[in-house]
This record gives C-alpha cells, sequence and structure tokens, in this order.
C-alpha cells in the first residue's frame, strides 16, 4: 500500500509504503472489542471496599434469647440484616486486571491502524518538529486546521519533541502519544491520526516482528 507524504503546510512531499500485514487488516470488531475491555479493566483502581460482619463495630453476643420472647432468632448486631451491620458478598480491594495474549494485542493494534486507512482518517508526514512550544503555533499548521477542526486528532512520533509536546498540551482537539505509546483505545477514541515517517518505520519494526 502506498500513501502520500505531507508536511505541515499541507503538501505533498513524497510517498510512503506501508505493510499490508499492519494497515489492511480484515475487519474484527470482537478481538477490538476484548482488547478495550482488558485496557480499561487495568485502569481502575480497584480501592472499592465494604465492611463485612467481621469488620463492623458492634458486640458478637446473642441480642436476645433463642426461644420465649416471641420474636425471630437472631444472633449478633452486626448481621447484614440489621442497620449499620455488615455487608454480603460487598466488593473488596482487588485488581480488575486480567490477562490478554500478546498476539491479541498486536492484532487489534493492526487492525485499529487498518480502521484508520479504511475510514481515511490516517495521514502520514515527513516530520512533527515545531519550532515554537506555543499552542497557537501549532494550530496554525494548514495541515491541522483542515483535520483537526472541531474533531478529536492524534498525532504519533517516534521521539517527539519538546515544542510539540508543550504546545499539544493547551490544544482542545489535538493529544501527543509516543510510538510506543500507542494503544487501541486512544486510536479509537480520536477521529483523525497522524503519524510521522518515523513512527512509522517504528510501527513496522514493532509489529512486523511480533
Amino acid at each position: 500500500m502506498i500513501v502520500e507524504i505531507l508536511n505541515w503546510d499541507d503538501k505533498v512531499v513524497g510517498e510512503q509504503e506501508l505493510d499490508d500485514g499492519i494497515f489492511a487488516n480484515v475487519p474484527r470488531p470482537d478481538i477490538v472489542h476484548r482488547v478495550v475491555c482488558w485496557q480499561l479493566a487495568k485502569r481502575r483502581a480497584g480501592t472499592h471496599s465494604t465492611k463485612e460482619i467481621g469488620d463492623v463495630q458492634g458486640s458478637t453476643r446473642k441480642i436476645y434469647s433463642q426461644k420465649g420472647s416471641g420474636r425471630a432468632r437472631h444472633g449478633a448486631i452486626r448481621a447484614p440484616q440489621f442497620r449499620k451491620g455488615g455487608v454480603v458478598f460487598g466488593p473488596l480491594v482487588r485488581s480488575h486486571a486480567f490477562k490478554m495474549n500478546k498476539k491479541v494485542r498486536v492484532l487489534a493494534l493492526s487492525l485499529a491502524l487498518s480502521a484508520k486507512i479504511d475510514s481515511g482518517a490516517l495521514t502520514i508526514i515527513d516530520s512533527a518538529m515545531l519550532t515554537e512550544c506555543k499552542t497557537a503555533c501549532l494550530l496554525k499548521r494548514p495541515l491541522l486546521g483542515r483535520i483537526a477542526h472541531k474533531s478529536l486528532t492524534l498525532i504519533v512520533d517516534h521521539n517527539p519533541c519538546n515544542e510539540l509536546k508543550k504546545s499539544s498540551a493547551n490544544a482542545r482537539y489535538v493529544n501527543m502519544l509516543p510510538t510506543c505509546g500507542l494503544n487501541v483505545y486512544d486510536l479509537l477514541k480520536h477521529k483523525n491520526l497522524i503519524m510521522t515517517v518515523a513512527a512509522v518505520k517504528e510501527i513496522h519494526s514493532r509489529l512486523g516482528n511480533a
């Protein structure tokens, strides 16, 4: 697959060959969904907690005699049926992460990149270098003016410069990621994807050998 290489001025400066094994996969929404669920599960803090019957404050003494009172049989006041009693099968502090095979993660990333190609949302640029640390300077670029107008855009570079990091930090519709941080969730979250030639080369090396 051959695509055009643009620059910040939205002019064609060359061509880039893309690996069909990475950028031309048949859609598999089920694989992508599995990996997104895996990412979101890993992201959960898991700090939810409730007190069981052994954790709440109160005596363990039987509240009244077993027989003769005409009331139901009860034990400790800390039982779940009483107010301020323990919680049965409540959530405890734990990790929600689960295992996902590397081949499945690599396949899902390839599928997400292929979806960007199919929808025409992937743009390859020669370099993401900037000369100023100003958000306005970044947003005034003709390429971003055409692509990132009120739609989330993700810029991916192999080794992003400090000017790009600081300029995109305050941009409302523009975010930046290094190649090593590229993931399925962010690809789906952003409508447009801008990748540098260096990032494409790194993606070929990273996913081609996986």
